[in-house]
């Protein structure tokens, strides 16, 4: 872990990012954790900056976003308390450069080879996926997502947990596993 720039010396920056397919509740569960722990998050910038072309993205775009998500992690974990959510991450972010594109920047891999984040919170698609303007992959589409986001975790050694249950038990769920971090009591291999 490295040491955190703000806050009591020697303290060190622990980042969590939440993850999944779209409309598994990332977003509001962020925000949770954050006011929960008292600290800040990373909101998603995919969403806000797709939202606001008049245009179809393309792949250009999707590389910006992720340079912007690398940006806001290293700026966020300057003044984080200890603690940092991120409403989304790279994983995300290259797989979709796989499955839309069918290629990626190769400095992603040696982004995601760096490893600054200590746990990635997988949210279940066993909630029920509410369409908008921004968002294309419901149905099957999300099983598919899901597989892929845990496989990539999965073969990166990535540290992970599934986060399920809706409303107060998702939220309880995801306090289990970030507590099991902070405490040292988390072990590696999926737990539910």
């Amino acid at each position: 872990m490295e040491k955190r720039s703000g806050g009591r010396p020697g303290q060190e920056l622990i980042r969590v990012v939440i993850t999944g397919p779209e409309c598994t509740g990332k977003s509001t569960l962020t925000m949770q954790l954050a006011e929960h722990y008292s600290t800040i998050y990373i909101p998603e910038y995919a969403r806000e900056y797709i939202s606001g072309l008049s245009r179809p993205y393309n792949y250009s775009d999707v590389e910006h976003i992720a340079r912007i998500q690398i940006r806001q992690k290293d700026e966020y974990s300057r003044c984080a308390k200890g603690l940092l959510f991120l409403d989304t991450y790279l994983i995300i972010t290259k797989v979709w450069f796989d499955l839309v594109y069918h290629r990626r920047p190769p400095w992603l891999d040696l982004e995601l080879a760096r490893n600054e984040i200590n746990l990635h919170l997988l949210c279940d698609i066993d909630i029920p996926w509410e369409p908008d303007p921004v968002r294309e992959n419901g149905g099957r589409m999300r099983e598919i997502l899901l597989r892929l986001y845990r496989s990539e975790l999965e073969e990166r050694g990535l540290h992970y947990r599934l986060v399920t249950g809706s409303g107060e038990q998702r939220l309880r769920n995801a306090i289990h596993h970030v507590d099991d971090l902070i405490s040292g009591s988390f072990a590696d291999g999926l737990i539910t």
